[in-house]
């Protein structure tokens, strides 16, 4: 086993204050120095490791993966040629790992889907779930650890080893880990977890987990990138990026019946009598009716963690609705609300008098102007009176798996509905305070009128109407026609804006915020890269507004011992995120 002794001074003392922050008696904590120092660290993470597999097991939270392919271009290096989605429910009890939500394609579409793959790269979502937690087997036995040097990510102090294994192998983790010096959880590391051969594919990958209560870090982002990677003999390059995103881990899980205690509490003052004024008219039971669907899709969905509760991003919303309303004359009753879709591929739609608008969506666009225009089109839709079904108003039809949300909730709208809102939409934008920005919205649909084509998964909704048929925007058009020429090589000309860009989403409670993140200066048309998928830098931090100290205790309190929790794991070799299939 290699060490850096220059640095075992420091390892020794980090150990020593952690041991003696959490001994009861100070006065009996060993000392520690030399290897045995980095030896004693190297067993608390790896120990740590092995019991997160268990924690795991207990967690299921929604995981997304969004890949683009990419191919040379002249002026911009590499742009998306094309892209492939997956989003699922995390069940690593499960043997498959991964419970989809997408719908599965009929006979023809699944024979269709068969034929292209024969000569193409298939990707495995499965795969991608391999990339959150390290070798079961990740242990001194097994790999060769080099104490590297320390390093802050975000405000975490992290001390940094480089992992290889002994004996090569599928599942094999090779590359370097992250552990934070507090409790010695591993928060990220950046490698392979194999060797590739002619039939099994192992990407590279840089994985984070972000805290999420006292002593708990769980998985959170997975960034895996090619940029030239050989295969078919070497005759063959693959060039990919792809993001895989986890939330909603606490989602569903909360205990509500200590709201009865404060019911009971407060019955006494509860006033049972009625003033018939107040009464309802059959035009307020109507709306009451129809609010009563909208509540109980939205409540659904969130608590399916596909929708994010109440917070600081549907107000952003909210306030250019207002804008909207106010400039046009509009009073709508019931009110106007917004909400945020967690997935990335871009969509908006409404449910009842609610817009939503998916968090990749809200990414991508690049001012209010082009928001305005989104929410416009939206608004229109509940001015007009395009009502939802008041079939959900039966809360038996919310009683279906959080896996068949995407069947089950289809909010289409029919074609006439569509161009009726659009012509209402341009109407109400001429009357806003965007009137005089309406270029940058044009130009906006521009950009996904020109890679419509090329990311087709990312523009594929899942609830809603699609904004493209045949690969071209048919939504707001006139704003399209209007717009100036699209010129990708000028850096001055944002049209839109890469995914991850806009919105912060909270791993353990599915939350939804502003990014924080100050903007960067631009050097060169390249770090426009609209609509793509960019690397994860995490600024990890131990505050949390959302502690996760109960649901942790209860998931150590019933994982397996590591050792059985190994056994519970598939004992076939780790499956790699693509089959490669012959080409012509």
């Amino acid at each position: 086993m290699k060490f850096r002794f220059l640095s075992i001074a420091l390892l020794a003392a980090i150990l020593v204050a952690a041991t003696s922050g959490s001994a009861q008696n100070p006065a009996a904590t060993p000392k520690v120095t030399g290897a045995d120092a980095a030896n004693q660290i190297i067993d608390k993470f790896t120990a740590k490791e092995k019991a997160l597999v268990g924690m795991m097991n207990n967690f299921h939270p929604l995981i997304e993966t969004y890949i683009q392919n990419l191919d040379k271009d002249n002026e911009l290096a590499f742009v998306p040629k094309s892209d492939a989605y997956f989003i699922s429910k995390l069940d690593l009890m499960n043997e498959q790992r991964q419970r989809t939500l997408m719908n599965k394609p009929g006979l023809f579409g699944s024979l269709k889907n068969q034929f292209s793959q024969l000569y193409a790269i298939q990707y495995i979502p499965e795969g991608f779930s391999q990339m959150l937690l390290l070798d079961q087997n990740f242990d001194k036995a097994d790999y060769d650890f080099e104490y590297v040097q320390r390093e802050f990510l975000g405000g975490v102090r992290c001390l940094v080893f480089d992992a290889r294994p002994k004996a090569d192998g599928n599942g094999k983790f090779t590359g370097r880990i992250w552990v934070e010096d507090k409790d010695f959880n591993i928060v990220r590391f950046n490698g392979t977890n194999g060797k590739s051969s002619s039939t099994k594919m192992y990407f590279h990958f840089d994985s984070w987990r972000e805290y999420m209560g006292p002593g708990v870090w769980l998985p959170a982002y997975v960034y895996t990138e090619e940029s030239n990677f050989g295969y078919m003999l070497g005759q063959r390059k693959l060039r990919f990026k792809a993001q895989t995103r986890l939330w909603g881990y606490n989602v569903g899980r909360a205990d509500k019946t200590d709201e009865l205690t404060q019911l009971i509490v407060e019955s006494d003052g509860v006033n049972d009598k009625v003033d018939e004024s107040e009464a309802s008219s059959p035009v307020a039971e109507l709306r009451a009716w129809q609010r009563q669907a909208e509540d109980n899709v939205i409540r659904r969905l969130e608590k399916a963690a596909l929708i994010a509760p109440e917070g600081e991003v549907n107000k952003v919303l909210e306030t250019v609705i207002s804008n909207l309303e106010i400039t046009n004359d509009l009073n709508i009753v019931p009110e106007v609300r917004a909400r945020v879709l967690m997935t990335t591929p871009l969509e908006s739609f409404t449910i009842g008098h609610t817009i939503v608008l998916s968090k990749g969506l809200i990414d991508v666009l690049p001012d209010e102007a082009s928001l305005a225009a989104i929410l416009a089109h939206e608004l229109a839709h509940i001015a007009l009176g395009h009502q939802l079904d008041t079939k959900y108003a039966f809360n038996d039809r919310m009683f279906f798996n959080d896996v068949q949300a995407f069947t089950v909730m289809q909010l289409k709208r029919d074609p006439r509905e569509e161009s009726d809102a659009d012509q209402k939409a341009s109407e109400y934008l001429k009357n806003s305070p965007y009137k005089d920005k309406l270029a940058n919205a044009g130009l906006f649909l521009k950009a996904v009128n020109q890679r419509a084509a090329q990311l087709p998964s990312l523009l594929k909704p899942h609830i809603g109407n699609t904004m493209v048929k045949d690969s071209k925007v048919t939504r707001m058009t006139e704003l399209i026609n209007a717009a100036p020429d699209l010129q990708m090589s000028k850096v001055e000309q944002i049209a839109a804006l890469p995914l991850g860009g806009r919105v912060r989403v909270d791993a353990w409670s599915g939350t939804a915020e502003m990014s924080k993140a100050k903007p960067v200066a631009l050097l060169h048309a390249r770090e426009k890269m609209p609509f793509e998928v960019t690397p994860v830098f995490l600024y990890l931090t131990r505050q949390t507004t959302n502690p996760a100290t109960t649901v942790a205790t209860q998931a150590s309190a019933t994982q397996a011992p590591a050792a059985q929790a190994s056994a519970a794991e598939p004992a076939s070799p780790a499956e790699p995120p693509v089959d490669t299939k012959p080409q012509n």
